[in-house]
């Protein structure tokens, strides 16, 4: 199997950068923080050796894809609009999408606007909830909470000057320390007085198995040249996205869905996860598994790779 080629198209006002690997019907691999088209990569060269095409863009903001000045511009419309631009521009008239951390809400919710275009849908990290009547920021304020990392990240440049004081360290130290082989203690969760994000996280002694030297160079890579920034600006959009969405709230998803996560993931401890992947019942009537992986966490398509390729792959087949 040959290596992804890298392709750039205009789409939805900006230039994307897609990793495309495969032909066949269309898989559209969407990324989250702070990663990039490279976590999905085998993923993706399992999908293009079973007969698809296997398409992993660099996020809006992320990469080489263009990182917008506006922090506006990287709403949840924006973000389900560019996917969709994908699909037009690479002359498919249907994908599966799948979506990991960020990259789930994505996902979901491309399911949810658009289900002529999108015939399927796999969310991992992240469950699936409907667009909801309380909007998440304002929820925290009223229950005297100030200190969540998505609180932190609000403030245009305080993270991005945090992460990018010494870059690879940044990504090392998140990637393994919300990974399974981190500490029991949540990456993603509330930021103790004084400290920043990174207070939440060690640096491991030695790289885990899943992302050796080579990978923790590719991130890194990407992360010097384009900065935080973009990504960081998804979460400044949380307010204006639960807005926006409010047409769909209290909308299921009814094509074909899969839910894929680690069981020692610091979302699924966030206070709202368990509920939601309970009412997966009535929210995703579609499901065709969920499937919680013992041991592993944040980044679950790295850390069992084998096991999320086996699980995507009879989903693609079941359809």
């Amino acid at each position: 199997m040959q290596e992804p080629e890298f392709l750039t198209h205009h789409i939805n006002g900006i230039q994307m950068r897609l990793a495309v690997q495969g032909s066949g019907p269309l898989v559209l691999f969407c990324h989250g923080w702070p990663e990039s088209w490279y976590s999905w990569r085998h993923q993706m060269a399992a999908v293009a050796a079973s007969g698809y095409r296997a398409v992993a863009p660099d996020m809006r903001g992320y990469g080489h894809t263009d990182a917008p000045a506006d922090v506006a511009q990287y709403t949840m419309l924006h973000l389900v609009g560019d996917m969709v631009g994908v699909v037009k521009t690479l002359g498919a008239s249907r994908a599966v999408i799948v979506g990991h951390d960020w990259g789930a809400p994505v996902a979901w919710n491309c399911a949810l606007l658009r289900p002529d275009l999108f015939q399927a849908v796999v969310g991992m990290s992240v469950p699936f909830s409907p667009p909801g009547p309380v909007e998440v920021l304002a929820y925290l304020r009223r229950h005297g909470i100030d200190n969540f990392y998505w609180q932190y990240f609000q403030t245009p440049g305080v993270a991005e000057a945090e992460f990018e004081a010494d870059v690879e360290a940044s990504i090392r130290r998140i990637h393994y320390s919300a990974s399974g082989d981190g500490p029991e203690r949540a990456t993603f969760g509330r930021i103790e007085p004084g400290q920043g994000f990174l207070g939440n996280t060690v640096d491991p002694p030695t790289l885990p198995d899943w992302m050796d030297a080579a990978d923790l160079a590719y991130y890194v890579g990407e992360y010097q040249r384009a900065g935080f920034r973009g990504g960081l600006n998804w979460y400044r959009n949380l307010a204006r996205s639960w807005e926006l969405m409010a047409p769909w709230r209290g909308c299921a998803i009814h094509q074909p869905s899969m839910f894929i996560a680690g069981a020692r993931d610091s979302v699924l401890k966030f206070p709202a996860s368990a509920a939601q992947i309970e009412n997966y019942t009535r929210t995703l009537p579609g499901l065709r598994g969920c499937h919680i992986l013992e041991g592993a966490g944040h980044w679950i398509q790295r850390e069992r790779a084998a096991a999320v390729n086996a699980l995507l792959l009879g989903f693609l087949q079941g359809l």
